[in-house]
């Protein structure tokens, strides 16, 4: 009661493969693999623009510092 056995995913994992078919499974792995490849990618490309803008800052604020 309250959970979900092996038996009972073992067997959703198969109507899934009956009505997917096996070729079609891994073309939606792959289409959501890159997806979060291309999710990651764009993260981590906005956190090193975000650090390059903060460190321009820093160096225009020493400049006007040392003036």
């Amino acid at each position: 009661m309250g959970g979900v056995s092996l038996w009972q995913l073992l067997i959703i994992l198969v109507i899934i493969v009956l009505l997917f078919g096996t070729k079609r499974l891994r073309n939606i792995g792959s289409d959501l693999g890159s997806a979060v490849k291309g999710f990651k990618k764009s993260v981590t490309d906005e956190d090193a623009e975000k650090k390059e803008l903060d460190q321009k800052k820093e160096q225009a604020s020493d400049q006007t510092k040392d003036k």
